[in-house]
């Protein structure tokens, strides 16, 4: 028998898993969270959170905590590939302000490092009821129709505890174990480069200032290497070298001296005296797993893809893929949703991170190697596009003409074949996310993005109607937090952009999920709403009645 039962057992707490335990705790799914380390990385790594990110942040109750461990008012970002730092610019990327983007989203970029958002996520995560065992390891684990066994130890006094969960999630990391145990392969450039990374403290005088975020790509005769000075890390930098297996080198030939001497040549500095704080080899690469979901165990973060640390988007990604699990895996344990609704997943997940790879391993062939530019890579997709214009084709997302009982396909008619749409012109359409329209209530200013992130929403082009009437009754009918909104007395649309932005006009609905994903829209009425919102709900949520 198993000495623990839990909803969900997530295996890492790296971005992906902290993100994944603390979007459930919100929701009110406690899930217990192994990692094997003794405690969490030191390290920056990952740095920064698009505005997507911070929509689900914000959701969260987060934004505010993430801006006050690294404020980003005023930060600039600079992004330099040089021989030197202080030698000649072969490139520059980014140079300027973090942009605005208030005109499409109510949220604001974040600035953190990966070590500080972790711990932000697992402490929240705690705070709500998930448990945080650290230098815990998964041994092994077993599947059923009904749930997971797992055999979990500590690495500390070595005892061992067997725990039943309904579901486990994958969140440990590039040479995941889960992944393996499930026989998922893997497909893709697979690994780019080998590297060293080092956190150390130093003056570096002028490099950085306290509001900047800087990073360059060091193209020297003798190394390539990569130095990031985070904003508000206090003298603290990042410095990474590749090292090379097939000319016989080692981590282990990067000694302290050794990086001693490769940073006074990147810095021109002959006299630095680093202090290393911590040290780790890592493997660049371009993968993504064949398959998302197996059964009840399902993969997320780096365990589901692995993207060069060239635009900023692997650990984004990894959040949005913990907020994805979070509210479907809620839905489902809470009767809301039938299991199907979970394929939607790696239906969803799975094409947005071909696109995040590779769109990273375009940046990292002009980065850091320049080799990659010889091979055929993917077309360039703008960073706006990925960020607010991403699409979900799956189950989950009915094309306008499903509500009579279509297949549940995306294909609304004017489908190319796109990741993503222009996020400058959001279409509303479904599988899109629901546009940002500037709105208030009782006089307060807010946005339709703020309506979003918990339950399903009905936005409609008029408050009342017979689409409110159909909202109250489904939700009571199929016991879902439902609720419709539009321009009325309460909600007021004082530049009349709503059913505009929305394609719905004054008599049509959109339909839009808890992570703010239009799931389908009518733009038209209907004689008979509550029947029509009742089958779109069953199908989207994999629902019998």
């Amino acid at each position: 028998m198993p000495d623990n039962r839990v909803p969900v057992l997530v295996v890492g707490a790296g971005l992906a898993g902290a993100s994944t335990a603390c979007f459930l705790a919100t929701r009110g799914v406690p899930a217990l969270v192994v990692e094997r380390r003794e405690g969490l990385s030191p390290h920056p790594r990952a740095i920064g959170q698009n505005v997507r990110t911070m929509e689900l942040l914000r959701w969260a109750g987060l934004e505010s905590a993430v801006h006050e461990i690294s404020p980003v008012e005023h930060a600039r970002l600079r992004i330099v590939i040089a021989s030197s730092v202080r030698g000649p610019v072969l490139h520059s990327i980014t140079e300027g302000t973090v942009p605005d983007t208030s005109h499409l989203s109510p949220a604001s970029w974040g600035m953190a490092s990966q070590d500080r958002m972790e711990a932000l996520l697992l402490d929240r995560a705690a705070e709500r009821g998930a448990t945080v065992r650290l230098h815990t390891e998964l041994v092994e684990f077993t599947q059923d129709e009904d749930g997971v066994t797992a055999l979990l130890r500590d690495r500390t006094t070595g005892e061992e505890e067997r725990v039943r969960a309904d579901y486990l999630v994958g969140a440990d990391g590039n040479r995941s174990a889960v992944r393996s145990a499930l026989g998922v392969g893997t497909h893709g450039a697979g690994t780019l480069t080998h590297n060293v990374s080092v956190l150390f403290e130093a003056d570096l005088g002028d490099l950085a200032d306290p509001g900047e975020q800087v990073l360059y790509y060091l193209q020297n005769p003798e190394f390539i290497a990569a130095l990031a000075s985070p904003m508000g890390a206090r003298g603290r930098h990042v410095f990474s070298v590749e090292y090379h297996p097939d000319r016989g080198e080692s981590p282990e030939d990067l000694t302290e001296d050794r990086m001693t001497e490769l940073l006074r040549v990147a810095l021109d500095s002959p006299a630095l005296r680093p202090r290393f704080l911590s040290r780790g080899p890592w493997e660049m690469a371009a993968r993504v797993a064949d398959r998302f979901r197996v059964g009840r165990v399902l993969l997320a973060g780096d365990a589901a893809k692995v993207t060069p640390p060239t635009g900023a988007l692997g650990g984004n990604t990894a959040v949005q893929d913990g907020f994805d699990l979070a509210w479907k895996l809620a839905a489902v344990l809470d009767g809301q949703a039938g299991p199907g609704l979970l394929d939607s997943f790696d239906a969803e997940r799975r094409p947005f991170a071909e696109m995040v790879v590779g769109q990273s391993l375009r940046n990292a062939a002009v980065r850091m190697a320049p080799h990659l530019l010889q091979e055929a890579l993917p077309e360039e997709v703008p960073y706006l596009d990925i960020m607010l214009g991403f699409r979900c084709r799956s189950s989950a997302v009915l094309a306008e003409n499903d509500a009579d009982g279509g297949d549940g396909s995306a294909d609304d008619g004017a489908d190319d074949g796109a990741p993503a749409e222009n996020a400058l012109r959001p279409s509303g359409r479904p599988g899109f996310r629901a546009p940002h329209v500037p709105l208030t209530s009782a006089g307060t200013p807010l946005s339709t993005v703020d309506l979003f992130g918990d339950g399903w929403v009905l936005v409609t082009g008029r408050a009342g109607g017979p689409w409110h009437e159909a909202a109250r009754h489904v939700a009571e009918r199929l016991r879902l937090p439902l609720r419709a909104v539009g321009p009325g007395e309460e909600l007021a649309d004082p530049d009349d952009r709503l059913a505009g932005a929305y394609g719905i006009g004054e008599a049509g609905a959109s339909l839009v999920r808890p992570d703010g994903v239009v799931a389908w829209r009518s733009a038209v009425g209907t004689p008979d709403p509550t029947t029509t919102l009742h089958r779109v709900l069953c199908q989207v949520l994999d629902r019998v009645a």
